[in-house]
């Protein structure tokens, strides 16, 4: 039979299944492969358009260049800015705590006598007090945080909260398991600038228990940033652990809709466009750490375990709007958003990518992670008498090096990927990072 049919001469299609045929003719139709080509293209326009919208351009000159590329005889008679350094600690972390205000004096306050505020969410003992007093070189203030700031907000249902911050310890994310890390990454995020215990200052250099600073800082920082207009600095820039706030860049990209903020080059820094064409990117809304257009968020941004900043940006405004938006949501307990994460999408939001100061030229060191700038040829000012009781074994100088008497081998300056880093200075440097690093930011 199968024979007498082939015989027959039955066309080729006829002999194949109904799902076979129509395959057969969509390969085989020239119109269909021009509508299939003209669609490729098509999305592949549409997909090249879409990021062309989050390029960011390097400026023709740098925006946001140094403060100091060498020593300075430091300027003690100089007027002083209405500042003050913070440090969030404990009666149990006096070692820490000394360590770093001992460091600080040494590299920096010696000189310029800044007041230091202590916090802590319980009253403090008089060992940490007197410890502290002997050590600094100005003004002392020891601020117990109020209650109603360090727990959870009135309207929260605490059980469900608790089995929220119980369930993510379970699961492993990151500090997420302990409820006073929550207590603290929401007092960060919003209450602490609103503390009497800082109502009288303008500026804040928030510093930490067990952090090392290594270069001198022949400089007063807080004069600079306001000479230069500056409102953010930091030193490190890292990616956030995933798992800690993935509904975070949703949230804030929506309240960035609903009150029309402009885009700013800052923000695009930090998103990563989809490379998916429409109407698929819209699907990829579903996933963690997207807007509702499909587009994410590399998860960069600023470690704020070190900052000097402006109290009044974060204080009022804007910036206490998205706060109280982000508050209502509950996500600081159900989910663990940090403070870092907070501040680096609400200033890249809010804010022109030269308003945002990095500083290189500080030697610092918090956990594992570092920076270490080379030390300036031919600028240690070995001869200076105010710069005397320094170390002299400061690290060798090396060419283009910024820092001042950096005790840290300034070789490897960062021990930590750039990727983050690159993609958050590119609005400001002329400086190109290696092809490799530059590829991946478009996609990482």
């Amino acid at each position: 039979m199968l024979r007498r049919f082939l015989s027959a001469g039955a066309p080729l299609h006829r002999r194949r299944g109904p799902v076979t045929r129509f395959f057969s003719r969509l390969l085989l139709s020239r119109q269909s492969r021009i509508a299939l080509f003209l669609l490729t293209l098509a999305a592949l326009a549409n997909v090249i358009l879409h990021a062309q919208q989050y390029s960011v351009r390097r400026p023709i000159v740098g925006l946001d260049e140094p403060f100091a590329t060498t020593c300075r005889e430091p300027d003690v008679t100089a007027p002083r800015e209405n500042a003050a350094l913070v440090m969030l600690a404990r009666n149990g972390e006096l070692a820490a705590a000394k360590r770093t205000v001992e460091s600080i004096e040494r590299h920096f306050n010696r000189w310029f006598h800044y007041p230091i505020v202590f916090l802590n969410d319980e009253a403090w003992d008089d060992e940490f007090v007197t410890a502290m007093n002997a050590t600094v070189s100005g003004e002392a203030r020891f601020e117990v945080i109020p209650q109603a700031e360090w727990t959870f907000p009135a309207w929260m249902d605490v059980g469900r909260a608790r089995e929220s911050i119980a369930r993510q310890g379970r699961e492993g994310i990151l500090y997420a398991g302990m409820e006073t890390y929550h207590h603290m990454c929401r007092f960060y995020s919003g209450k602490f600038y609103t503390l009497d215990a800082l109502k009288q200052y303008r500026w804040y250099w928030r510093i930490e228990p067990d952090v090392d600073f290594h270069c001198s800082i022949t400089y007063d920082p807080f004069v600079e940033m306001a000479r230069r207009d500056k409102v953010y600095g930091y030193t490190i820039s890292l990616p956030e652990e995933p798992a800690t706030c993935p509904t975070l860049f949703r949230e804030i990209a929506d309240w960035k809709e609903q009150h029309n903020i402009p885009t700013t080059d800052l923000w695009r820094s930090m998103v990563s466009p989809s490379w998916a064409p429409w109407p698929v990117r819209s699907f990829l809304s579903w996933f963690r750490h997207r807007d509702r257009f499909g587009d994410g968020w590399s998860l960069c941004h600023y470690w704020s375990n070190f900052e000097i900043a402006n109290l009044d940006f974060f204080r009022k405004g804007e910036y206490q709007d998205m706060f109280q938006y982000l508050d209502k949501t509950g996500k600081f307990y159900t989910e663990r958003w940090g403070d870092a994460a907070v501040h680096s999408l609400a200033l890249a939001m809010l804010l022109d990518a030269q308003r945002v100061h990095h500083f290189e030229d500080f030697g610092y060191r918090h956990d594992w992670f570092f920076q270490c700038p080379a030390n300036a040829p031919g600028g240690q000012l070995p001869g200076s008498e105010l710069l005397s009781g320094e170390s002299s074994s400061w690290a060798p100088e090396r060419e283009g090096g910024i820092g001042c008497r950096c005790e840290c081998d300034g070789s490897r300056n960062v021990n930590f990927g750039r990727r983050c880093l690159n993609r958050l200075k590119k609005p400001n440097t002329t400086k190109q990072p290696p092809l490799w690093e530059a590829f991946l930011g478009w996609f990482l």
